[in-house]
């Protein structure tokens, strides 16, 4: 599991559900109006691999959060392979991507005194 330590993780910025008939294969963005507690997901993408190597390290960090009994996905989003979990595991994601040795990219809002 080398190339986990060489990941660096990006929360999409929207939120997602299943689409209906397709859980666990397709996901589509919903609106905050629309946000349902039991179908409300969120997107992780991988910003330090491509192709192959990308869906092969997004399978191993799957299999991490699934040792700790996190359910998600792999699921193609915009050409890419991206993990989906509930928001409700959000926390315990996060904590056992980072627990593994990925890192997470969080957006950055730079406020400056001068």
């Amino acid at each position: 599991m080398d190339s986990i330590q060489l990941s660096v993780v990006h929360r999409l910025p929207q939120s997602y559900r299943w689409l209906t008939g397709f859980t666990g294969v397709k996901v589509e963005p919903i609106p905050l109006s629309g946000l349902d507690e039991d179908n409300n997901l969120i997107g992780l993408k991988l910003l330090s691999h491509d192709g192959t190597e990308a869906w092969r390290v997004m399978q191993q960090l799957k299999t991490s959060l699934q040792e700790i009994q996190v359910d998600c996905a792999v699921v193609e989003w915009e050409g890419q392979p991206c993990l989906f979990v509930h928001r409700c595991d959000e926390s315990a994601t996060m904590c056992r991507l980072k627990n593994v040795g990925a890192a997470i990219a969080e957006p950055m809002s730079a406020q400056y005194p001068f």
